[in-house]
């Protein structure tokens, strides 16, 4: 495994009717979803780690403190950037922010966990 301290990801989405508050039923105004913005902070956290695992190995995520700053029209374009800030075992811990073209829209602390991809799909089939 290659994960180290200080990896970077990033993650773009622009907003669409599909991806905004009104959308999810997280509220009742078209703008980008708080839902929607969990996704792409959570996206470039995985996109921080995916070439560095180890065969098999994918994570998940298990924790998330997010604040949603500002409010993104439909229409614009939004980026997260994320950097691995501490591992511990198999958790990884990290933090990520957000912007739109105008400014700083949502940050978050994000924690994900490694796990043996075929092992974890196995227990959730177990589930069923």
């Amino acid at each position: 495994m290659g994960l180290e301290i200080g990896l970077r990801g990033s993650a773009s989405m622009r907003v669409t009717p599909e991806k905004t508050a009104e959308a999810w039923g997280s509220g009742d105004v078209p703008v980008f979803g708080t839902p929607s913005l969990v996704a792409l902070l959570e996206t470039a956290s995985v996109n921080a780690v995916a070439k560095h695992l180890g065969p098999g190995e994918t994570t998940v995520g298990t924790w998330l403190d997010v604040s949603h700053l500002a409010a993104t029209p439909v229409g614009l374009e939004v980026r997260a950037e994320a950097e691995l800030i501490a591992i511990e075992g198999r958790k990884l811990i990290f933090t990520a922010v957000a912007h739109d073209t105008r400014e700083k829209i949502g940050a978050c602390r994000h924690h994900r966990v490694i796990v043996a991809r075929d092992r974890f799909l196995a227990k959730i089939q177990a589930k069923q």
